[in-house]
């Protein structure tokens, strides 16, 4: 492995670490701690799970994640990408399978880690990011309209559909002391970055609120007397029982919540590169991602990954290493340790304003409608992730966005791969037919771009426009970087063909990978390395010599192009 797997937390005292770096670490790991207990609360509420379960993610991944991360400054986390597909699994397999799941979720990231896939997930479409991204965002704002409002409705499933045929028919159960704590909570976070951004709204909201509820005595759900207690210790460790058939059936849930991990965390080293100037390993982020969600479960929690808020925020506030996360980690078991009896007294509706805001600012509505300028294709990608993310489920809706996307991009590829016949009124540059004599009897067909299975159909259909079957076959091929299977059974039926029409066919200006692929398959030499020549002068020679015409004399800068062809 080398050294392409060595955790930033590693390495971090090469450079000069000095006091102060120290003690700004120190400062910024509190803030965001302080900051991330809310939101750990209010995403394992949202997920379907216990409100403690938020925090043992935020500091069991917290830890783990900064200890293993490829970036100085991750912060790591339960996030609201996952609210969806947790909610989902926890509904159908109980928390049990949310733990096999997530385990399972662990391997593949540090798989994907170890096979240095992380370079490869910045190839997944932006439109489909925005899509299911956007897509959750809605789901995460509509579930929290029972809480926010205080309507009295069953818990229930996060369908939209079903949710919201719910909000309409219960509205009028809306309690106004719990929309007055939801409505406070929303003014406190939109005006308060107006007074200081040194310490986020949200947990002024949390604070106000709660004393309000306390002081007067409000009759509001709060989290106590929806879940109880919260515990002040990390749970023991515990393994889930494990099964063919739960892995099986949760290894869909699994990949989502993989696909998930990565993308998020990437994205928000990314983000976090663009700020501090610093350099993110892509493949050991991967691996510290999955570290943390293969462990987090054991101690009782739910899937985690790198948060960008979080992030931003620990490099405002003055994180420079790891050790800011790490003591993000420690602040947040300190506080659930030490102040974990006054969580209970959190009214929901708060929580359900954060998550809104949280939700409003996930959906990147902005990017969403700039999106519909962009070309179809990727109109439609944007529009299927959304939709099925939205009104089917969000593990479907990667799978068909990963699928579409994929035979999108091959469709434009094999469009951008020209084939066509030459001729001396065509491409005018240095290597054209143009002051060429191509003999009569002989047809010239150019390949422009990959030459692959997309575009195998379409080599075949361009060559059925030979009307009179020609005796030599010249197939230019100096736009060919890359060839594929299919494109080599493509040719291969061309060389039986031209076999049994009498043709002759020869092969010019083939590129190494071509070449290799074509000496691999034995196709070479089906050919035959006479056919084969470094450019189109050499090929029209050997017609003219398969014809019984006299040969043209070669410039010399094409015999040394010949030698070199030779000599690969």
């Amino acid at each position: 492995m080398g050294f392409s797997f060595i955790p930033k937390s590693f390495c971090m005292f090469r450079k000069l670490y000095s006091r102060q770096n120290f003690l700004n670490d120190i400062m910024a790991g509190i803030i965001v701690g302080i900051v991330a207990l809310p939101l750990a609360i209010a995403f394992a509420i949202a997920s379907g799970v216990k409100p403690e379960q938020g925090i043992y993610t935020a500091v069991v991944a917290g830890f783990l994640i900064s200890l293993f991360s490829g970036s100085r400054v991750q912060i790591g986390g339960p996030t609201g990408a996952f609210i969806i597909v947790v909610f989902g699994i926890v509904q159908e397999f109980g928390y049990q399978g949310l733990m096999v799941a997530t385990i399972m979720a662990g391997v593949l990231l540090v798989l994907m880690g170890l096979t240095k896939l992380g370079a490869a997930i910045r190839f997944i479409p932006y439109p489909m990011t925005v899509g299911f991204t956007s897509g959750i965002a809605l789901i995460i704002f509509t579930t929290q309209i029972k809480d926010f409002f205080g309507l009295n409705i069953p818990d229930g499933s996060a369908d939209f559909i079903d949710g919201s045929i719910a909000y309409v028919h219960n509205f009028s159960t809306m309690d106004f002391n719990t929309m007055a704590m939801g409505g406070a909570t929303l003014v406190i976070m939109t005006l308060w970055p107006r007074v200081t951004r040194k310490i986020p709204g949200s947990v002024i909201a949390i604070i106000a609120t709660t004393l309000v509820v306390a002081l007067f005595d409000l009759p509001v759900d709060t989290i106590g007397s929806r879940f109880g207690n919260i515990p002040t210790m990390l749970p023991k460790p515990s393994f889930p029982h494990v099964t063919i058939e739960m892995i099986r059936e949760l290894s869909a849930p699994a990949f989502t919540i993989a696909i998930l991990a990565a993308i998020e965390s990437l994205l928000s080293a990314v983000v976090a590169d663009g700020i501090t100037g610093e350099r993110h390993n892509s493949n050991m982020e991967l691996v510290a991602q999955g570290i943390a969600n293969i462990i987090v479960p054991i101690f009782g929690g739910i899937p985690a990954t790198g948060a960008i808020a979080r992030t931003a925020t620990n490099i405002k506030s003055g994180g420079t290493t790891p050790v800011a996360g790490i003591v993000h980690a420690i602040t947040l078991l300190l506080i659930m340790i030490c102040f974990g009896k006054l969580a209970t007294r959190i009214p929901m509706a708060t929580l359900a304003a954060i998550l809104m805001v949280v939700a409003y600012h996930m959906s990147e509505w902005r990017y969403f409608l700039k999106l519909f300028k962009s070309p179809k294709n990727d109109i439609f990608i944007l529009l299927i992730t959304f939709f099925l993310t939205v009104f089917v489920d969000l593990t479907v809706a990667i799978e068909a966005g990963v699928v579409l996307s994929a035979i999108l991009f091959m469709d434009r590829m094999a469009k951008a791969t020209i084939i066509r016949k030459s001729t001396v009124h065509m491409n005018p540059d240095n290597h054209s037919l143009k002051d060429r004599m191509v003999p009569e009897g002989v047809e010239v067909f150019e390949i422009h771009g990959p030459f692959f299975f997309g575009a195998a159909n379409r080599f075949k259909d361009t060559l059925q426009i030979v009307g009179k079957k020609p005796r030599v076959l010249i197939i230019r091929c100096r736009h060919i970087l890359f060839i594929d299977a299919t494109a080599l059974h493509a040719l291969e039926e061309l060389v039986e063909k031209t076999h049994k029409d009498g043709t002759t066919l020869l092969l010019s200006g083939v590129h190494a990978q071509p070449l290799i692929t074509l000496e691999t398959s034995g196709l070479y030499y089906k050919i035959g390395e006479d056919n084969l020549h470094g450019n189109i002068d050499a090929a029209l020679n050997r017609a003219r010599l398969l014809l019984g015409l006299p040969e043209v004399p070669l410039p010399s800068p094409f015999i040394a192009t010949v030698e070199r062809e030779k000599t690969i």
